[in-house]
Parts: structure tokens; sequence; C-alpha cells
């Protein structure tokens, strides 16, 4: 299948490990020209060596912070700058936060809507008159299924994520028509860092194949995802391969999530 990616722009943000470099990896796998951003430019620097090494691809490397709207706004000038154009944003920066409800403060609070939420917002504010000058493009915002049907001491991350669904929805509505596609994927148990660490911290003795298909993460297809998984639905979702998919979310949880 042509996802219709060739010479087409794309901007993804938290881009240097994990979901968001294997997307890069796979948007520039399939002809696309592409930027990403992250807080850390070391990372971001050997995040460019491992695309470059897959795909033959040189990608731009950006140092942003998105809880700061001045580097949300230069991120996406200096894709313009470097392309000429842009197409797709994937808003992907963040991290896991999960605690008890009473366990966490204003400031907990605050820092994770700042980024999840506002984050996203602010990448998508400036991109949207470059993805209507390009007559169109698309954006992913990177959310949860624990968004959906949030379990207990699942918050700061749960209640953020789903407000970047309903972010997702009241967008797709608004700029639909200028042919700008908004969509969200909901990310259940796929390999990162930060499960990595779990797993050396809570099942040591394991390797990482069978921590992965434990039973006791109760994922109906018996096993952990890996990252080019997720990021292969996530670049479809961004192609004119689901030119006519717009405001809807699609869980990548291995069925695990409750809801549809």
């Amino acid at each position: 299948m042509d996802l219709g990616l060739q010479g087409k722009v794309a901007l993804v943000t938290g881009g240097s490990k994990g979901i968001g470099l294997e997307t890069a990896v796979t948007f520039a796998a399939e002809g696309a020209m592409v930027a990403i951003c992250a807080r850390n430019e070391e990372q971001l620097e050997d995040a460019a060596a491992i695309i470059k090494d897959r795909t033959g691809a040189d990608v731009l490397i950006i140092s942003a912070d998105v809880t700061k709207p001045a580097d949300c706004e230069r991120a996406v000038a200096e894709t313009v700058k470097r392309y000429g154009r842009l197409d797709i944003v994937i808003n992907n920066a963040g991290t896991a936060a999960a605690k008890p409800f009473e366990g966490i403060d204003d400031e907990a609070w605050t820092a994770d809507l700042d980024l999840k939420l506002f984050g996203a917002i602010r990448i998508s504010r400036a991109a949207v008159p470059y993805l209507r000058a390009a007559s169109g493009g698309s954006i992913i915002n990177v959310t949860t299924s624990s968004a959906k049907t949030p379990p207990a001491s699942s918050m700061p991350s749960s209640v953020s994520r789903a407000a970047g669904q309903a972010l997702t929805k009241a967008m797709s509505r608004d700029l639909a028509q200028d042919g700008i596609r908004v969509n969200t994927v909901c990310i259940g148990m796929i390999r990162s860092d930060q499960l990595e660490q779990r797993w050396k911290r809570e099942e040591p003795g394991l390797t990482w194949e069978q921590y992965a298909r434990d039973p006791r993460h109760h994922i109906p297809l018996g096993r952990i995802g890996d990252t080019d998984e997720a990021a292969k639905v996530i670049v479809f979702l961004a192609s004119e391969a689901a030119s006519y998919v717009t405001g809807t979310s699609v869980n990548i949880d291995g069925g695990a999530g409750p809801s549809l």
C-alpha cells in the first residue's frame, strides 16, 4: 500500500526515544522528511544517528521544551524553514505519572497538564497555519487507553490524557473545513524506558520475553507491544491512506482496555 508520504514533512515531539523515535524512523522509511524535538540535545543526536543508520535519511533535530510557548513556535518555524512546508504533527511529548488522588498536589497537576495537554495545544496552534497552507494535513495526539476508563491511582496522567482526547475531537470539528485531520492513539503497555526500568526493578530474574508475556499484565494478546507496532498505526493514521479518518481514537493496547 502506498501511504502517500513521499515528500511530506512530519514534526514529532518527544522524538528522541521510544514511540516517538520509532515513529520518526517509520516516517523516514516511507519517504517523509522528518523533524524531531525533545529537551535533551544529546539524546536527539543519538536518535538522528539511529534514523540515519536505519533509513539513510537525515533528520532535523530541535532542542525544545513543549511547556514553553516560544520553544513550540520555534520548533514549528525551524521545521518549515528547513523543509519549506509542514504536513504532519505528532504530539507525543510526555511521561507517565500515576499516583492516588490524595498524593497529588497542585504543582504536580499543573506540571502534568502543562506538558501533556498544553504542549499539544501549543505545538498544534503554531502548526495549523502551515498545515492549512499545505491544503490540509494531519495531527496525531498520543494519549493512553487508561484515559478512557481510568483505573485507581492513575492520576494525573489519565486525566491529562482524557483532556487530550477531548481536544482531539474538538479540534477535528474545527479544522475539518481546512482538510486538517485530527486523531488520537491510545497507548497501552508498549515497551519503553520506563517499562524496562519497572521490569528490572520488579522482576530482575525474568528475561524481557518472559516479562512481556507474564499473564499478570492481563493483555488479551498475551504480551507487551513493541514500539514499531505503535509507530505503524500512528504513521498510517497520519498518511493519505487514512484520508477519511478524523476525530477518532485507536487503542494500541493488545486488547487490554475495557472500552472501544
